[in-house]
């Protein structure tokens, strides 16, 4: 069978096959004698009606358009294999099918065009010698002291406060109501509109800012028990309930109730309550130690962003739909289990009206995510670079330890396994082979958790298995706003369940069930 091969732009290939007069011959007639076994036509047995008739009751075209459906269908196959071409998508027939149907003539050549998406050709002008200026994280002692003062805060005892008014900083119980001012020329003897869930009784407040409504908290700083007061606020114009953004407001809130924190001394007995360690002096030093580790690890993630970044300047790609395609399926799953395991119901925001708009939204991160997977497989390619078996069976069963006893996917939590060793073998080539020049942050070093040496537990985990990535940010305020609140990182509990569940496996199911059930439901 003749094949003829064109490179077609976004990484697809063309083929023109030409079907011998033999093989077109071959199909009619094979096409004939299966209808022919399987017809029902009164007057004749099953397998018995003649030829003639057949035609006549079945019609030439109806046969004709069932032979050409099985020779583009067979060719296309032996045409892939027969030209070793290693397709990533299903074939798409691009000559008219009406068209083939109506010159195909049972014994005589059948020519006709099809294209299939192939894995791309990454061609990458320079990975070696890179030249990045990256900004080093250095270890700040305060954040020590400021995490055992929030230890502090969160272990303090609340105490009665009697003899003064309100102070920042303060734990006070009050009732609330808020009314809308009455725009001007609007009649004065009309009562103000109560907000909608705008007042509450026996309300616990602490007494910072950024609790509530700005203003309202420093309104009640002064005031004393049993005081009624008027506060009058504006609502920001970006707040999320719209009758009420941007426009002013009184607040009348009576303080009931006032009290103060009491915060337990630095002691042994402390470290504790707040940790595994023994002594104030212990817990210290292990805060040192993972606030050094810390900053060495923002680097080290520094560095590899601005290696990779510099990377992708030097590598181009025309990237095949099928695989831009199902990486933005993984992102918009991703988002889906990300918001399940907040509590939202996802099947409710992914519908058929929101869904295009996503995809469409996730596209210039799903580009992004590929060219930096290929620029990468191509320098390991390059490079020679690969993981020793026993590399990553140590790695594997470090990992499968800490999930003993738990459901977990074994051979997909190997495969991240050994996908993660690969990455940190490529990058720490790269970074062998660059020049990296550190520079002073202009910030201090990121603060991150506020519990004691725990809180790095579970943020190791997910590390060592190699979480696939955070949703894009963009999509989760598409869909549930910028101000809804957000994971939380650092728990054990929750770095235990992401651990390995947003692998592409995964990922394809959920799609299934959550994206084609939301569509189902919005039609």
């Amino acid at each position: 069978m003749k094949v003829t091969q064109e490179k077609l732009p976004a990484s697809q290939v063309g083929l023109e096959i030409e079907i011998p007069p033999e093989k077109s011959k071959q199909a009619y007639e094979q096409v004939i004698q299966n209808f022919a076994r399987a017809a029902n036509i009164p007057g004749f047995r099953k397998g018995k009606v003649p030829r003639q008739i057949l035609l006549q009751r079945l019609g030439i075209l109806r046969l004709k358009a069932a032979a050409v459906e099985e020779l583009i269908q067979d060719s296309i196959q032996q045409a892939l294999k027969q030209e070793a071409i290693a397709a990533i998508s299903q074939p798409q027939l691009t000559s008219a099918f009406e068209d083939l149907v109506s010159q195909y003539d049972p014994g005589k050549t059948l020519t006709f065009s099809a294209a299939v998406d192939v894995q791309p050709e990454v061609a990458l002008t320079q990975y070696s010698g890179l030249q990045v200026q990256v900004q080093e994280v250095k270890y700040d002692p305060a954040n020590v002291e400021k995490t055992l003062e929030e230890n502090r805060t969160e272990m303090a005892t609340l105490i009665p406060v009697e003899g003064r008014s309100a102070e920042r900083g303060d734990v006070a119980v009050v009732d609330f109501q808020g009314h809308l001012v009455k725009p001007e020329g609007e009649e004065t003897d009309v009562p103000a509109p109560e907000i909608p869930g705008g007042g509450a009784t026996d309300f616990q407040i602490e007494l910072i800012e950024g609790r509530l409504v700005e203003g309202l908290v420093d309104g009640m700083i002064g005031m004393n028990l049993g005081e009624t007061k008027e506060i009058p606020v504006t609502f920001p114009e970006a707040y999320p309930q719209k009758d009420v953004a941007g426009r002013p407001a009184n607040f009348t809130v009576t303080l009931k109730e006032l009290k103060e924190k009491e915060l337990p001394e630095l002691t042994d007995d402390f470290a504790q309550e707040v940790s595994e360690f023994e002594t104030l002096t212990e817990l210290r030093s292990a805060l040192e130690s993972r606030y050094q580790a810390e900053a060495e690890r923002q680097t080290k993630a520094n560095v590899q962003q601005a290696l990779v970044d510099e990377l992708l300047k030097h590598v181009e790609v025309e990237l095949p739909e099928t695989m831009v395609s199902q990486e933005v399926d993984n992102l918009l799953t991703q988002t889906a289990i990300q918001l399940s395991r907040q509590g939202i119901d996802v099947k409710k925001l992914f519908t058929q009206e929101n869904i295009p708009q996503l995809r469409e939204r996730s596209r210039p991160e799903a580009i992004e995510q590929l060219k930096r997977a290929l620029a990468l497989q191509e320098v390991a390619k390059r490079e020679s670079l690969q993981v020793e078996p026993a590399e990553i069976e140590a790695r594997f069963r470090e990992m499968a330890s800490k999930y003993e006893g738990k459901d977990i996917d074994l051979a997909r939590l190997r495969q991240v396994v050994e996908e993660e060793l690969m990455t940190e073998k490529i990058m720490n080539w790269l970074e062998a082979h660059a020049t990296v020049e550190l520079v002073s942050a202009d910030s201090p070093q990121e603060e991150r958790g506020g519990e004691g040496e725990r809180g790095r537990e579970g943020e190791q985990e997910r590390e060592a298995v190699g979480e696939v990535g955070e949703a894009p940010e963009a999509i989760r305020a598409e869909l549930v706003g910028a101000d809804s609140p957000q994971e939380e990182r650092g728990g054990e509990g929750e770095q235990e369940r992401e651990a390995v569940g947003e692998a592409p496996e995964e990922i394809r199911a959920v799609e299934a069930e959550v994206v084609e059930d939301s569509m189902e439901e919005g039609t």
